[in-house]
């Protein structure tokens, strides 16, 4: 379903994004195409992967950024220039700051994850961690510009940023220009602006749809509104799309462009994540997954022609990885934890190992509860963690236990 408020000119034009590549060249990767046959089998379509995972700095974000340092006055580029992020667009504007001669200062949150914040000062910028949460990042990077006179670099309400991410959906239409449907992820909206104005101005008949985590949905309501509203506490993993509120300039493009927003849950973006990495083999960060989710979680909506999946990141902290794999396994009935009491005399846990062995559970941890006072004089709860094939298999480990003579209590 559409919402379209009045906006007869927006506010970035097609010769603005093809400026954009001419700058880009020699700059930014014309990043890969993959199929994927598991999603073109689940949706009946052929879809692709559009891989800004592998693009320098590991997302899209360097291609706004450097158009948008690149447009600075000499006296703006001598000031130099200050952004605020917890990953992504830190490393965008540092590396294309780095490129253009341009000194930059980036406020990171004070949890931002070392990897990130490594990579940053490896691409040239000065890294000052202040807040927590990353409205307050903002704030201190917005008045440090206002102290020092640097320019502040918006992630993504500038209309030269979104000429530059604008440049991934010429790439798209010439790499598959069969594509009938688009899928991007939205946090500010800036990616999904500027695809829109690239597509729409050359494939009118080609269907643009944002994808949104559920925690932090804040266009559905804005588009609603007509304007942009904000949300209070956006949660989700997907920090790259964990935005408030819609920024003024993509907004009112994604309005009058955009088809549809659709929303994901976190256990579809745990699974997206989880299959990019199983069968792609490719390492996504939540946010630049999104576009996956939509296609497990309503296949039957992208039927009809070739879909384009817009993989939008690839910097994901190794510890958040470790969860979320666990987390998207589990979802995938990959993981079977359960409770169940024995008794308590040698060989009964080799008993029951051998039960589990037959059916080709893998064990990953096992533990023991004796002093509980709801276990007889005889007895000791095991409490098992397995890894397994999937919901059939959790199945057939219930059933052999239970054939077995075991009562399972979780």
């Amino acid at each position: 379903m559409n919402y379209r408020v009045p906006q007869p000119v927006p506010q970035v034009i097609l010769d603005d994004i093809r400026g954009a590549q001419k700058m880009l060249s020699g700059v930014s990767r014309v990043t890969a195409m993959e199929g994927s046959r598991h999603l073109s089998a689940l949706t009946g379509s052929p879809v692709h992967l559009k891989c800004e995972n592998l693009q320098r700095t590991g997302s899209f974000k360097l291609r706004g950024a450097y158009v948008r340092i690149a447009g600075l006055r000499p006296e703006q580029r001598a000031a130099g220039v200050v952004a605020a992020s917890a990953g992504n667009h830190a490393q965008g504007v540092a590396l294309a700051s780095s490129l253009l001669g341009v000194r930059s200062t980036v406020f990171m949150p004070v949890g931002a994850p070392l990897p990130k914040v490594a990579a940053t000062q490896d691409y040239g910028a000065d890294v000052r961690l202040h807040g927590q949460v990353v409205d307050e990042t903002f704030l201190a990077a917005q008045e440090y510009a206002d102290r020092t006179g640097a320019v502040f670099i918006h992630p993504f309400d500038h209309r030269d940023i979104i000429a530059g991410q604008g440049t991934v959906g010429l790439e798209i239409l010439e790499q598959c220009p069969e594509v009938r449907t688009i899928l991007v992820g939205i946090g500010g909206g800036g990616l999904a602006a500027g695809v829109a104005v690239a597509v729409k101005a050359l494939r009118p008949d080609v269907r643009v749809i944002g994808v949104q985590a559920a925690g932090a949905a804040a266009y559905p309501p804005s588009l609603k509104a007509g304007h942009p509203i904000s949300i209070e506490e956006p949660m989700t993993m997907a920090d790259g799309i964990k935005v408030g509120r819609p920024g003024d300039v993509p907004f009112n493009i994604i309005a009058e462009l955009v088809d549809d927003v659709r929303t994901v849950s976190e256990d579809a973006l745990s699974s997206a994540l989880l299959l990019c990495l199983e069968r792609a083999k490719l390492v996504v960060e939540p946010a630049g997954c999104s576009p996956v989710a939509a296609l497990l979680a309503e296949p039957e909506l992208y039927g009809g022609g070739p879909v384009v999946a817009v993989l939008s990141g690839g910097n994901v902290d190794p510890l958040l990885l470790q969860r979320i794999l666990r987390h998207g396994m589990a979802a995938a009935g990959r993981y079977l934890s359960l409770r169940l009491r024995v008794a308590d005399r040698p060989g009964a846990l080799a008993g029951l190992l051998a039960v589990l062995s037959v059916v080709d559970a893998n064990v990953l941890d096992v533990s023991h509860v004796r002093t509980d006072p709801r276990l007889g004089l005889a007895e000791v709860e095991v409490e098992l963690h397995l890894e397994t094939k999937g919901p059939e298999h959790c199945a057939e480990v219930a059933r052999s236990l239970h054939g077995a003579g075991y009562k399972v209590m979780s």
